[in-house]
C-alpha cells in the first residue's frame, strides 16, 4: 500500500529506542512491537534473544508492525546495544540503592522525550521474561523506571510493560511542556560507547594500582565507580578530558597497562 503525501512515516527510526535484553519468547517480540507503533515507537533492538531471528511467531503477532521488526537491530552484547546512546534507562522492579535516579513511567516519558529535544539519544532495557534485568545490566543505566504495581504482584508481561510507558510517551508527545532536566551543553553528550571506553582505561589502571581490595569487592567497586560517573552525566569533552587526566597521572609510570581503546 502507498502512504499519502501527508502521512506520516510509521517506522522513522525515531528516539527513544527500546531495548529487549535477552528476549525468550517470540510471540512477545512481536507484540512489543505492536504496542511501540501503536504510540509512535519504532526503533527496536534486540539483544541476544532466545530463539532465532527473524522469527516468524514475532510477526504472526505483530499484527501490522513487520515494519518495526524488519528495522530491528539485532545485538548480542548489551555493550553493543547501548553503545550510540547517551541516556540508557533500566527497567525493573528489583529494589535499588539510591545510587541513581529512579522514575515513575510518566516522568521516565517526560524526561525521554526531553532528552531528544535536547538532541540526546535516549534508550530504555526491558529484561528477559523469567527474571528481568540481572544487577550487572541494570547498573549500565543512567536512571531507573519503576511502576506503581501491586507489591504483592508486581510481576508485569513483557509486551505489557513496553505498552505502559510507550503509552506514557504517546501522552507526553501531545502535552505542551517538556521539564528542564536537559540543557543543551555546547559539547554534545558522551555516548555509552565512549564512556565504556573511559571506563575500561580507568578500571584498567586501578588494577595495575592495586586498588580493587578486597578483591572479592572489586564487582562491586566498579559498579560504584561507574554509577558516579553516569549521574555526573558527562560530555564528551569532559569525557576526554577525564581519559587525558589518567594518561596523565599515569605517565612513565613503569609496566602501565594500555587499555584496549587506546
Amino acid at each position: 500500500m502507498t502512504r499519502a503525501p501527508d502521512m506520516p512515516d510509521p517506522i522513522a527510526q525515531d528516539w527513544p529506542a527500546i531495548a529487549l535484553v535477552r528476549p525468550q519468547m517470540g510471540e512477545n517480540i512481536g507484540a512489543c512491537a505492536r504496542a511501540m507503533l501503536n504510540f509512535g515507537l519504532t526503533q527496536l533492538v534486540l539483544v541476544e534473544p532466545r530463539d532465532r531471528w527473524p522469527n516468524p511467531k514475532a510477526q504472526a503477532v505483530a499484527a501490522g508492525a513487520d515494519a518495526v521488526l524488519e528495522a530491528a537491530r539485532l545485538e548480542w552484547t548489551l555493550e553493543a546495544a547501548i553503545a550510540p546512546a547517551t541516556l540508557v534507562v533500566a527497567a525493573t522492579a528489583r529494589p535499588r540503592r539510591p545510587e541513581k535516579p529512579v522514575w515513575a513511567p510518566r516522568e521516565c516519558a517526560q524526561n525521554l522525550l526531553a532528552a531528544v529535544a535536547a538532541g540526546e539519544r535516549p534508550i530504555v532495557l526491558f529484561g528477559a521474561e523469567a527474571m528481568g534485568l540481572t544487577t550487572d545490566e541494570a547498573a549500565r543505566a543512567d536512571a531507573i523506571v519503576t511502576y506503581p504495581v501491586n507489591p504483592g504482584f508486581a510481576s508485569l508481561n513483557l509486551a505489557n510493560a513496553v505498552a505502559v510507558l510507550a503509552a506514557m510517551i504517546g501522552e507526553t508527545r501531545q502535552s505542551e511542556s517538556l521539564p528542564a532536566w536537559f540543557v543543551n551543553p555546547e559539547s554534545p553528550p558522551a555516548t555509552h560507547d565512549e564512556l565504556e571506553g573511559f571506563f575500561i582505561h580507568l578500571e584498567a589502571q586501578l588494577e595495575f594500582g592495586r586498588f580493587y581490595h578486597p578483591e572479592d569487592k572489586s564487582a562491586l567497586m566498579k559498579q560504584n565507580l561507574r554509577s558516579m560517573f553516569l549521574r555526573a552525566r558527562m560530555t564528551q569533552q569532559e569525557c576526554q578530558t577525564m581519559r587525558g587526566v589518567l594518561k596523565a597521572l599515569t605517565i612513565g609510570r613503569g609496566g602501565r597497562k594500555k587499555d584496549s581503546s587506546e
